[in-house]
């Protein structure tokens, strides 16, 4: 079935392929948390904690309260309607789906190590519980379920060499996010990042598994080689904006919403797009300020009211929506390639999660 064009983007049920999307995936993530368990209990706790399915005591989180434990699950939704959007179901989504959200979660139970995170959607983070030897190892044991959900993938109707290439895929993408994450921290004791540093770093951190995302579902839907490539080409505009909306919210966004500080990014001398695009546009003097406050072990307040100013005095935030706004058509040009050969439901909520993305404040 094509998908027909309509400036409104209107379903008869707009929210019934992603709320349907979201059940089956999260039947997938129990499923595979399940596994962990064994003669270790204290793993499954902390693997289902840090999803939001459970308290750190091991009780049940009522399911009304999980949604903004969770995350807001972008990535496998995107998994799922690609493979939707493709001609397949939900079955041949969903444990892929489940797979993409526990890698990365595995990368979150590790960033947040990394990163010294105190806390994260609105509670203490797994290191911050039970230590860094054990958060690890919740990190750790995340992969490997991952790894079984991408197995888990065979079903009738796909191909072998299509799951196969997926896998083989799905390897080389957690590489990418290593590999960007090495990059994001070696970036931090360093004053000469460039935009196409930073645009390195976040293809492989952000953009890599969006990527895939989109193309793996696709291919286990059925599509062929040149409409995954769209698909790829999707996640990869989409997760670039995503990650500088991201960064956006790192420096601008409220901690109410965001469930982390006000400016936290400043605080840790992250070298965001706000940062680099300061730093392009500033006087000598108030680039010479911006890295004498940079080079501090510690940033006071009043130098992060110093850095937020020369912000605002340069119009970074106006820089930033123009970068977004950039790779929000990017995505949603690749999405109109595929109008012809796709199904209008799901492709029709991949525009509607790309504009919502674009808009995000959390």
């Amino acid at each position: 079935m094509s998908r027909t064009e309509s400036s409104t983007r209107q379903i008869s049920d707009p929210t019934s392929v992603p709320d349907q999307a979201f059940a089956q995936i999260d039947q997938e993530i129990e499923r595979l948390v399940a596994e962990l368990a064994g003669n270790a209990p204290l793993l499954d706790r902390m693997a289902r904690y840090h999803l939001g399915f459970v308290t750190a005591n091991g009780d049940p989180i009522p399911e009304d309260e999980r949604f903004r434990l969770r995350g807001k699950r972008v990535r496998p939704l995107i998994a799922a309607l690609a493979c939707q959007a493709a001609g397949g179901t939900l079955d041949h989504a969903a444990p892929l789906a489940a797979s993409i959200e526990l890698l990365h979660n595995f990368t979150l139970i590790h960033d947040d190590i990394q990163d010294r995170s105190p806390n994260r959607r609105h509670r203490p983070t797994v290191w911050n519980i039970w230590g860094d030897a054990q958060a690890i190892n919740a990190g750790d044991a995340l992969f490997a379920a991952a790894q079984i959900g991408i197995l888990n993938s065979a079903a009738p109707g796909i191909a072998a060499d299509h799951l196969l290439a997926v896998s083989r895929a799905f390897n080389r993408m957690t590489i990418d996010i290593v590999r960007g994450q090495v990059l994001d921290i070696e970036f931090e004791g360093r004053d000469d990042v460039t935009p196409d540093d930073y645009l390195q770093m976040i293809q492989g951190k952000t953009s890599a598994i969006v990527e895939f995302a989109a193309w793996a579902g696709a291919v286990l839907g059925g599509s062929s080689v040149s409409e995954a490539r769209s698909f790829a080409d999707f996640g990869m505009a989409l997760g670039i904006g995503f990650q500088i909306r991201d960064d956006a919210l790192g420096v601008w966004g409220s901690s109410e919403e965001t469930g982390k500080d006000t400016a936290d990014d400043i605080r840790r001398r992250k070298q965001s797009l706000p940062v680099l695009i300061l730093r392009a546009l500033a006087s000598d003097d108030d680039r010479a300020c911006l890295e004498t406050i940079f080079r501090k072990e510690h940033i006071a307040e009043d130098g992060v009211e110093t850095v937020l100013c020369l912000f605002e005095h340069y119009g970074v935030a106006h820089e930033i929506e123009e970068q977004v706004r950039r790779y929000h058509d990017d995505a949603e040009a690749a999405l109109r390639r595929l109008a012809a050969t796709s199904e209008r439901e799901p492709l029709d909520a991949l525009h509607r999660l790309t504009d919502r993305l674009a808009l995000r404040s959390t």
